[in-house]
């Protein structure tokens, strides 16, 4: 039991629902596929035990697994790590600077998000992410990234298997007229496959092939896009409202950046609620650039008044064929609106609008909360907007 608790942590044992997710699923189900697939061609293609070339092609497959397989679990169990509910800096002049969330009933602290369906302030959020239906966070930042890191990484290889697999195994069945193309298979023919490569066994790897380069490229691009994350300007912390702004969490060189994150030991630098800041900057610069935020955003925000009744389905075929196959690509929850409700836009597209249902005094006291999308064509725009002047006792709430 202690060998496995140092694979994977799980804070408690109701952690491992997060599997019952349709991230997950599609996330293990690539995973199996394509390294179930790539070791059954290994062995058609290059029989390990004949020569070292192919003994290496087998580790190198089976390490590929094992390391995609510890960091997605760890990313998944171990969790962003979490404030405390009910928290507040032990200085009280300091709340002046922080948003307090309804929810959790305590104060956000620098650089922590509420997130909706963990239903928790999440310390140092990037996002919440579907396939390892959790997020991303102070804890698991590292674990994270090398997921995204390795899973290109053993998918090209398995790519390579399954490409070399079908040519070898078709070399000799159909003529491809590469006259000037000439590959040495004597390594590879020293043994006749234990498993015959049969049709079936050809869709398969072809689909398996498919699933390896999309994965490859996929998420190789979120990779990328973590890196930039990880090393300058967490996109979701920073939003400009016309001044000039200093990260404060760029420290100054990405080395210095990279090792907040990553460290021997696995575990990340700080305790998830002060950090280390740039030499310009203090412990509440960004979290006085949120403030901003918040009351920007209410100045923004237009009311809108339900036309419509909508009962909060994803994809209401009754709303339009437009709004239907227009619903938004997001995980965020759409709104049910009765005929009459009002509710405060913030952003939105062609055919759909995101906002907050202006509720009564006992559910705001209470901290109810209801945000998401709604169809476009369920609201008209109210003829005088009192959104700005309703809102402005409102400023440090979640």
């Amino acid at each position: 039991m202690n060998f496995l608790s140092t694979f994977v942590t799980f804070e408690n044992l109701h952690e491992v629902r997060r599997l019952c997710h349709w991230g997950p699923v599609i996330a293990l189900s690539v995973i199996a596929i394509c390294s179930t697939m790539a070791i059954l061609d290994s062995i058609i293609w290059y029989w390990p035990l004949d020569t070292t070339g192919g003994s290496i092609n087998f580790i190198m497959l089976i390490n590929w697994t094992v390391l995609i397989l510890y960091n997605y679990f760890n990313a998944m169990f171990v969790g962003p790590g979490y404030i405390p509910l009910g928290w507040k800096p032990e200085n009280i002049q300091e709340t002046q600077y922080l948003q307090f969330c309804r929810v959790c009933q305590g104060f956000k602290a620098p650089r922590s998000h509420h997130c909706r369906k963990c239903n928790r302030c999440v310390m140092k959020m990037d996002h919440h992410c579907p396939w390892i239906n959790n997020c991303c966070g102070h804890q698991n930042h590292a674990y994270f990234t090398s997921f995204l890191l390795l899973a290109p990484l053993g998918c090209s290889h398995a790519a390579i298997i399954f490409i070399m697999t079908m040519y070898t195994q078709l070399y000799e069945r159909i003529s491809f007229g590469w006259s000037t193309v000439k590959i040495d298979m004597s390594a590879v023919r020293q043994f006749q496959p234990l498993m015959p490569f049969s049709v079936p066994a050809f869709a398969a790897t072809l689909f398996a092939l498919g699933l390896a380069l999309g994965t490859t490229i996929a998420v190789g691009m979120l990779f990328f896009i973590q890196v930039m994350i990880l090393l300058n300007i967490p996109k979701i912390q920073h939003y400009q409202t016309g001044e000039e702004f200093i990260f404060p969490y760029d420290l100054g060189t990405r080395w210095l950046n990279f090792k907040q994150v990553f460290t021997w030991s696995g575990t990340p630098k700080g305790d998830g609620i002060e950090w280390p800041v740039h030499p310009k900057c203090h412990q509440h610069t960004l979290t006085i650039e949120q403030l901003k935020q918040k009351a920007d955003k209410r100045v923004r925000s237009v009311q809108y008044q339900a036309v419509e009744d909508y009962n909060g389905a994803c994809c209401p075929l009754s709303k339009g064929l437009q709004t239907f196959f227009r619903t938004p690509c997001t995980e965020e929850p759409r709104i049910p609106l009765s005929k009459g409700d009002t509710i405060l836009a913030t952003r939105g597209t062609k055919w759909w609008m995101y906002g907050d249902k202006v509720l009564s005094e006992e559910q705001m006291r209470a901290g109810d909360r209801v945000r998401g999308w709604f169809p476009r064509r369920c609201v008209e725009k109210c003829h005088y907007d009192t959104a700005a002047s309703d809102s402005t006792s409102d400023k440090k709430v979640n």
